[in-house]
């Protein structure tokens, strides 16, 4: 018997094969059901059911344990359509057996996401017809969460950063913030869907970190499990769960159409003066030996055989042989006097000759206050990831400088290295700056075939069937 249902439908069939399997949820017994024609076969009976427990499972992990007593998968002709322990999907095989990649995952992504229904709206209670991303987002960011917990690399349509970054480069006329009211969206899949959903992503892989973000979110379930909160909900209790101010995040992802895009406009490099003079002094004079021969002196050197004063030695002085980087006495008891006027931490910091400083000049020129997660490759080959939290563009929002120390010296900087802050320009990340792949490499790609993978081994001889047992679709090989 299930307790507060808010609605319910129903299905029959005399042609429905009937799959079931029984999971616990804290010790709750969970009857996860398929029910589908022949003709979703091969495809339904190897995975409708596996893939009804696995969302149970892992929902129930990141949101509050599922408190029915049934889901149910029902393969019929609606795409996708949610009911409280009832959903209706699509995705069905060619007619020999054979399928697509994009079949066998489109299938597997609507039933993940319509069971997933049961806890956004069923369970915590969102008014869709006000705020559809409350529904759809937050079910679609916990989608991309079971997506990567069914398949290593799942080739998820929503929730990577680097899939929102064309819409939001797109022109703001053409979009509208995530919270303006359902029936004004522009784009609803990627105003409702994919862009709370890549937030929320953000927000726990770059902002807050996995740890302190799944125990806010999980608090937000708990708290408003068969409430109906609004988003000042969601809002207020993942701050008050994870003391920490998100006040901007809200503000630039889910009020405005700003976009990530922080460049990075120019680097310049110092390393700290010792003021020992015989060390500056050396260091100088291999500067200057090093420095190339202008022009004029290189021709003149050809040109004039021997000067003046090589004719006439009487007419050199002190001058001629003075070497005016060499260290006199003076020199010494200045920098003698010097130290002693420090304590012995700056006297340790001004003889720390191996650090080295870098002045970094950042821009945000999309408007969208972001972390700023930094790549540095050192001299040697070696990496290191620095990130910089938001709290950079508090005084400025537009420009800001940040001075990065280095015992080894760095030769490149990049930022946003692994795509996890939906840049929208890549060009301006890295200095010294990287070329871009031209339009000529772009169109070398190969046509894609029209079959698909199966039935080409079909055709060459193989069945669909002795094909899926030799080798599972989708593995990329």
């Amino acid at each position: 018997m299930a307790k507060n249902v808010r609605d319910f439908a129903w299905a029959s069939s005399r042609k429905f094969i009937w799959d079931a399997m029984q999971i616990k949820e804290e010790g709750k017994p969970v009857m996860c059901m398929s029910y589908y024609p022949k003709e979703g076969n091969p495809l339904w009976g190897q995975y409708s059911t596996q893939v009804v427990a696995h969302t149970i499972k892992t929902y129930s992990k990141f949101t509050i344990p599922y408190a029915y007593p049934v889901a149910i998968s029902v393969h019929g002709p609606v795409g996708g359509m949610e009911y409280p322990m009832l959903c209706f999907n699509g995705g069905r095989p060619e007619k020999d057996g054979t399928y697509s990649q994009n079949t066998k995952y489109g299938m597997i992504s609507v039933i993940i996401h319509e069971v997933g229904h049961n806890f956004f709206p069923m369970i915590i209670n969102s008014d869709e017809r006000q705020w559809t991303w409350m529904d759809e987002g937050l079910n679609s960011f916990v989608q991309f969460l079971t997506e990567q917990e069914w398949e290593r690399n799942y080739p998820s349509r929503r929730g990577e950063p680097r899939n929102i970054a064309t819409y939001m480069a797109t022109d703001k006329s053409l979009q509208s913030p995530i919270m303006m009211n359902s029936e004004s969206v522009l784009q609803f899949g990627n105003n409702a869907y994919g862009k709370p959903a890549t937030a929320l992503n953000i927000l726990r892989e770059t902002v807050m970190g996995r740890e302190l973000f799944d125990y806010a979110f999980k608090t937000y379930a708990q708290r408003w499990a068969y409430k109906h909160p609004t988003p000042a909900d969601l809002f207020r209790t993942m701050e008050d769960a994870s003391a920490v101010d998100l006040d901007w995040f809200w503000r630039g992802w889910f009020y405005t159409t700003d976009h990530t895009d922080i460049a990075l406009e120019s680097v310049k490099s110092y390393n700290a003066s010792t003021r020992n003079p015989q060390v500056e002094n050396a260091r100088l004079q291999q500067q200057k030996a090093a420095a190339p021969q202008s022009i004029t002196a290189q021709r003149n050197a050809t040109d004039i055989p021997k000067t003046l004063v090589d004719e006439k030695p009487e007419l050199k002085d002190f001058y001629n042989n003075y070497d005016p980087l060499a260290v006199t006495p003076a020199d010494q008891q200045r920098y003698t006097a010097m130290l002693g006027s420090l304590t012995p931490e700056q006297q340790q910091h001004l003889n720390d000759s191996q650090s080295n400083f870098y002045e970094l000049s950042l821009r945000n020129v999309g408007g969208l206050v972001m972390p700023v997660v930094l790549q540095m490759t050192y001299a040697d080959n070696t990496q290191e990831i620095q990130t910089i939290p938001a709290e950079i563009w508090r005084k400025n929002n537009e420009k800001v400088t940040k001075v990065i120390v280095t015992k080894k010296p760095v030769i490149s900087f990049v930022l946003d290295p692994f795509q996890q802050t939906a840049d929208t320009d890549l060009s301006n990340n890295a200095f010294p700056r990287q070329p871009a792949a031209s339009r000529f490499e772009l169109f070398q790609q190969q046509q894609q075939p029209t079959t698909n993978p199966m039935q080409q081994a079909a055709k060459a001889g193989t069945s669909p069937m002795q094909k899926l047992e030799q080798k599972p679709v989708g593995s990329g090989q």
